[in-house]
């Protein structure tokens, strides 16, 4: 039986009429990979998101397929192989990761850290870590060694740092304006995947990422949480970030289970130009949150 090729598909391309191919090295280049998509985003030096992608990838079987696919889209790309980026920061989108407390960290016992939590493969892949300043919190993750090497030699003249995408969605809703007196729970809808996060008093109190395979999944994990957090089904509040749309079946299904439910809105530390009004505000909040990181 053929093997059916690999392949990649541009879902949603936007450019900002303000963005300058003539001033990347004043750029960031945030680069956002998830085992089945890829988001890229770019970001000028007044905060403002220029370029944006997002593609879906098909018959990948395997790490190592991911990788060629990958050299495939960037060197057919106009600019992801350009060199001279002000930062290029690399998010994985994965389930190899661990949360430490900053006061506890050491960095030689990472593998020991993320063995507590994940099966790795130290022949294969690389032990990486990043910091959460806001929350003192340090993620723990593995990320395949080929990809790293990879991703490293071709931005080696740029300012790079690698990063994980729960810690993105941590950094990001701790920047959230919270007046309530109760917090809410903050869920973002990956493809796939559930994180639910909460927050107190500028703190992280919970975090977790739950595998999706049918849709009565998303309300089973949140009641799940809502009930360890001691939160009230019919009180407690829940903004959703993420893929599904404000009016689509899935949205209204929350909406019997769950009635307190609202649509985060765009991070206010970035600027978007009228041309992103194309994209729901509450979609790619991972992604704009990459830019709170390592900055």
């Amino acid at each position: 039986m053929a093997v059916a090729a690999q392949s990649y598909k541009l879902i949603k391309k936007i450019k900002d009429e303000k963005f300058d191919v003539d001033h990347l090295h004043e750029y960031a280049l945030l680069i956002h990979l998830g085992v089945r998509d890829l988001q890229i985003g770019i970001v000028d030096n007044q905060d403002r998101l220029v370029f944006f992608e997002d593609y879906i990838f098909q018959n990948l079987n395997s790490s190592e397929d991911q990788l060629v696919l990958l050299k495939e889209l960037f060197e057919a790309h106009h600019l992801l192989t350009a060199g001279f980026w002000k930062k290029v920061k690399f998010s994985i989108k994965n389930n190899k990761l661990v949360q430490v407390p900053a006061s506890l960290f050491v960095k030689e016992a990472a593998s020991e850290y993320l063995k507590l939590n994940a099966r790795f493969d130290l022949d294969k892949e690389v032990i990486l870590h990043c910091e959460n300043t806001t929350s003192n919190v340090v993620t723990v993750f593995a990320l395949h060694r080929g990809i790293h090497d990879w991703v490293s030699s071709l931005y080696e003249n740029s300012s790079l740092s690698f990063m994980h995408q729960s810690a993105s969605l941590i950094e990001g809703v701790l920047h959230e304006t919270v007046t309530d007196n109760k917090p809410p729970l903050f869920v973002y809808i990956d493809r796939f995947k559930l994180h639910i996060l909460s927050v107190k008093e500028g703190r992280l109190v919970y975090y977790n990422q739950f595998p999706i395979q049918h849709f009565s999944d998303y309300v089973k994990y949140i009641m799940l949480v809502l009930n360890a957090m001691q939160m009230d089904q019919q009180t407690s509040k829940i903004i959703l970030w993420g893929y599904v749309g404000k009016n689509s079946p899935h949205a209204i299904e929350f909406s019997k289970y769950i009635k307190n439910v609202s649509f985060g809105s765009r991070p206010k530390y970035l600027k978007f130009g009228y041309l992103f009004d194309e994209i729901q505000d509450h979609h790619f909040y991972d992604l704009y949150s990459m830019h709170l990181l390592n900055n």
